[in-house]
């Protein structure tokens, strides 16, 4: 399995994990409005936003990192 993929199947696993976070958080708010600040649901809509578009961001460069360290090597391996 090349860098690219396992790279991207890293980061469609860790995103799940932090979508199922943020689904549990909103859900924990809706449930739970005696238990929780009335900008609640604002300040976990933020913080799970920032994290997962900071993450994705991170995959999307070292997608490239990755690409790069597969074709370098493909290209040792065809000079041996």
């Amino acid at each position: 399995m090349s860098k690219k993929a396992r790279l991207i199947l890293a980061m469609v696993i860790i995103e799940a994990v932090l979508a199922g976070i943020w689904w549990y958080l909103a859900r924990f708010g809706i449930a739970n409005p005696d238990r929780v600040t009335a900008d609640f649901q604002a300040v976990v809509g933020q913080t799970m936003g920032m994290a997962m578009g900071g993450l994705l961001g991170l995959g999307f460069i070292l997608f490239f990192v990755a690409a790069s360290n597969d074709r370098k090597a493909a290209q040792n391996k065809t000079r041996r």
